[in-house]
């Protein structure tokens, strides 16, 4: 009788295997994302073009009469129809160029200042909400059923449910106006960002609060579903330590929903910067997406739409490739 051979194990597929699949999904996402950005960008033309007034009134100055602010719109090209505007925009779009502003300056050099400042303050509030939010995460699993993760659920729910704008208020009462142990406002220095690393800190606790709580709920979430694993059951009954089911049997797993909720949070920071930056009088572009809204002026509005846009897409991309590639998660 002939001995059977023993069947090989199949072999793990190789990272370019794993790569090249996921890499195409990323594409197809980035490619869905882009239209959704190009849609977003015509209703805000289309939403300025619906409010009162218009961009050669609300730029002028007082006094002027009818005839200049007809020869004003002409320059300016709203007498030609607003879907022309947002063509001729977008064709300018892969190249950079954002347009010029009804006060006659590019919106690039408009941005060039603002929109670094916002990207460091929202930088830093997503790093402060996901350190917090594996530390509370992750603390509230080891602790699961208890008071510790009952504690945790309360305050993360809580945390998120409040606005930025009344944890601004509460902060600055506590540690400007009670204590005054930080400033409550800012000032701007001559590179034309914050004067003091001091100035950032309230912006950026209130911004990182409420995401604090998101992500935390993100965390705790994806935890416990791999909890409930059977590998993972098969090392509590093995008597592995909690810290290292936590860190070698369920933090892997998780990782892919955990990437894609801090994503998404980074757009709500954004949202939030309007705000907080306004309250604070932070030299982002908070005060200038107010003051284009103003201004009815379009192109600096959609300027900033498709700048704040187009580093959501970016963080969403790279959590989709974490999720679809470096991991191996084979979801479609």
């Amino acid at each position: 009788m002939t001995t059977p051979h023993p069947v090989a194990a199949p072999a793990s597929r190789s990272l370019p295997a794993r790569i090249l699949p996921g890499a195409g999904r990323a594409a197809r996402q980035a490619v869905r994302r882009l239209v959704m950005l190009v849609v977003l960008l015509g209703a805000v033309f289309a939403a300025v073009e619906v409010l009162p007034g218009d961009a050669a009134g609300a730029s002028s100055d007082r006094g002027v009469t009818a005839a200049d602010l007809a020869a004003r719109r002409t320059a300016l090209g709203l007498d030609r129809p607003v879907a022309e505007r947002f063509w001729d925009w977008m064709t300018g779009l892969p190249t950079g160029d954002l347009g010029t502003t009804a006060r006659g300056q590019h919106v690039t050099d408009v941005l060039a200042g603002p929109f670094p400042n916002t990207l460091l303050l929202g930088g830093l509030a997503l790093a402060l909400s996901t350190v917090g939010a594996f530390a509370l995460g992750g603390w509230a699993t080891l602790r699961a059923g208890g008071r510790v993760d009952r504690a945790i659920d309360v305050l993360s729910t809580a945390a998120f449910a409040l606005p930025e704008f009344v944890v601004s208020v509460a902060l600055l009462l506590l540690l400007s106006q009670w204590t005054g142990w930080l400033p409550a406002v800012t000032l701007t220095g001559p590179d034309g960002g914050p004067e003091s690393w001091t100035m950032i800190v309230l912006p950026l606790l209130s911004l990182a609060v409420p995401q604090i709580g998101w992500n935390t709920r993100i965390v705790r979430g994806a935890l416990a579903d791999q909890a409930a694993l059977p590998h993972v059951q098969a090392a509590v009954l093995d008597g592995l330590p909690h810290r290292r089911l936590l860190s070698h049997h369920m933090l892997p797993g998780a990782l892919p929903a955990i990437a894609v909720g801090i994503a998404t949070s980074a757009g709500m920071l954004l949202g939030g910067t309007v705000v907080v930056e306004t309250l604070f009088n932070y030299p982002g572009i908070g005060s200038v997406l107010a003051g284009a809204v103003t201004d009815r002026d379009t192109p600096l509005v959609a300027g900033v739409v498709a700048a704040a846009g187009a580093s959501i897409s970016l963080l969403l991309m790279l959590a989709d490739l974490v999720r679809t590639t470096v991991l191996g998660d084979e979801r479609r």
